[in-house]
C-alpha cells in the first residue's frame, strides 16, 4: 500500500472505496490488536466455536459499549467540532458507547488484519466493520461472520429493493449496505470533440479515442461492465466467458486504444483532457462536476454496475446485539440522510431522499446520489467467487493490465 498526502476530506468523503482505490488512503490508527497472532484451528472449527458460544459470549446486555471499524472520510462530520453528529445522537438515544475507528483502508489488507483471530476462532475487538461486495462473499464463505438477528433490526425493511437480493448473501442474511455507489463511464466533451461517449464499445474500439482512455484497475468493476456490454450477466457467468471479456480488453489495449490502467487517479487527467473518456465511480464524478460542470457522465445502456460497502458482524463479537442496534438506527431514513448529506454517496436507505427534498434540495435531486428505480433496476452486482476463481480470475486480470 502507498501512502499519500493527507487527503481533501469531501473529495475522499466522494470517492469510491473499492480495494484499488482505497489503497491510494494512508494509514489511520487501529484498535492496538496483537494481528500477529499465530494462525491455529480450522475454519470448521472457528465455526463451530461461533456458534456454539456466541449467546454466551454477547455482553449487549451488560456492556453499553459497540466497536465499529469503518473505511476513513465515510460518515457525517461536524466541520468545527470535527464530531460525527450522528453517533453522538446514537449514544444519546441507546446510552451504547461506539468505539469508531477509521483503521479500514483496504479490503485485503484489514482481512489480513482480522484473519488470525477468525481462523482461531477468536474476538477480533471489533462487533461490526463494512466490507466491499466481494470481500462479504470471502467471509461469508469462510463462514466467519454471523446471521444478523432480523428482529433487532426492524429498519431493514427500509433497504433499498434494488439491494435486497444479492447473489453473495442470499436474503441479506449477513450483511446490510452502508452506503452504495455506481460504475458507468465519464468523458470530457472538450476531448472528444464533443462527442458522448455513453457504451463500452465505444471506449474499447472508437478510433476518435485512440490512446485516449482508461479503465479500472478493479477487476469485478471492469470486466462486469465488459460482460454486460457482451450481453452476459456479472452475477451469472462462466469461465469462457470471463476469457471472452479479457480478450475484448485485450484486443484493445494491444491496439493502443487504451491510455491504461487506474484507480481514482483518473480525476486530474480527465479534468484536463488527457483522458477522454473511461470508467469511473460516482462519488469521484460528482466531485468532480462541482469544479467543471461540462463533465459527463453515463451509465451504459447495457447495464452497470453497482457496488456497496456493507455491515458485518463477525463472529466472536462481544456485542453483537448493540452492533444491531446500531445497524437498525442507521437504517432510520432520517439518520441516513444526515450521513449522506455530507458523504454524497448513492443512500441504501427508502425515505432518506424524502428527508433531503426539504433539507438539501441540491443533494436530493442529484441522480448520481438518489437514482430512479429504473436506474437502480439496471445495476447489477458481480458474482462471489469461489477460492479458486478469485485466484484463476485475478491472475489473468493482473497479466492484463500490467501489474
Amino acid at each position: 500500500m502507498s501512502p499519500r498526502p493527507t487527503p481533501d476530506p469531501m473529495k475522499v468523503a466522494l470517492a469510491r472505496g473499492t480495494l484499488s482505490r482505497r489503497t491510494l488512503l494512508s494509514s489511520v490508527g487501529a484498535f492496538g490488536l496483537a494481528t500477529a497472532l499465530a494462525s491455529c484451528g480450522t475454519k470448521g472449527t472457528a465455526t463451530k466455536t461461533a456458534a456454539s458460544d456466541q449467546a454466551a459470549k454477547d455482553l449487549s446486555a451488560t456492556e453499553k459499549v459497540v466497536h465499529w471499524s469503518n473505511w476513513p472520510e465515510y460518515i457525517d462530520v461536524d466541520d468545527k467540532t470535527q464530531k460525527h453528529p450522528t453517533l453522538d445522537a446514537f449514544e444519546k438515544q441507546t446510552g451504547i458507547k461506539v468505539t469508531y475507528a477509521e483503521d479500514y483502508n483496504d479490503n485485503d489488507e484489514f482481512f489480513a488484519k482480522v484473519k488470525p483471530q477468525l481462523q482461531a476462532g477468536q474476538d477480533t475487538g471489533r462487533d461490526v466493520w463494512c466490507s466491499t461486495d466481494w470481500m462479504v462473499a470471502r467471509l461469508i464463505r469462510l463462514n466467519w461472520v454471523q446471521k444478523l438477528d432480523k428482529a433487532n433490526i426492524p429498519n431493514a425493511k427500509n433497504l433499498e429493493t434494488a439491494l435486497t437480493q444479492v447473489e453473495f448473501d442470499p436474503g441479506r442474511e449477513y450483511s446490510l449496505p452502508w452506503q452504495s455507489g455506481f460504475t458507468g463511464i465519464a468523458y470530457n466533451p472538450k476531448a472528444t470533440g464533443g462527442k458522448k461517449i455513453e457504451s463500452i464499445d465505444q471506449l474499447l474500439t472508437d478510433p476518435s479515442l485512440k490512446g485516449k482512455v482508461t479503465l479500472l484497475t478493479e477487476m469485478r468493476d471492469t470486466v462486469g461492465l465488459v460482460l454486460l456490454a457482451m450481453g452476459k450477466d456479472p452475477a451469472n457467468f462462466t469461465d469462457a466467458d470471463f476469457n471472452a471479456a479479457i480478450d475484448e480488453i485485450k484486443k484493445a489495449k494491444d491496439a493502443g486504444q487504451l491510455r491504461g490502467f487506474t484507480g481514482n487517479e483518473y480525476g486530474k487527467p480527465l479534468a484536463a483532457g488527457d483522458i477522454a473518456a473511461c470508467i469511473a465511480w460516482t462519488g469521484d464524478v460528482v466531485q468532480l462536476q462541482a469544479d467543471n460542470p461540462a463533465l459527463g457522465y453515463v451509465l451504459p445502456s447495457t447495464g452497470h454496475m453497482i457496488w456497496s460497502d456493507n455491515f458485518v458482524i463477525p463472529n466472536q463479537a462481544q456485542h453483537k446485539k448493540n452492533a444491531e442496534t446500531l445497524i437498525n438506527y442507521y437504517y432510520d431514513p432520517k439518520v441516513m440522510a444526515a450521513v449522506e448529506d455530507y458523504v454524497n454517496y448513492i443512500s441504501p436507505v427508502k425515505g432518506s431522499k424524502a428527508v433531503l427534498l426539504a433539507e438539501d434540495p441540491d443533494v436530493a435531486n442529484n441522480p448520481l446520489i438518489f437514482p430512479s428505480d429504473a436506474v437502480l433496476a439496471k445495476s447489477h452486482v458481480f458474482k462471489g467467487l469461489t477460492e479458486a476463481q478469485e485466484t484463476l480470475y485475478n491472475q489473468k486480470f493482473q497479466a492484463l493490465i500490467g501489474a
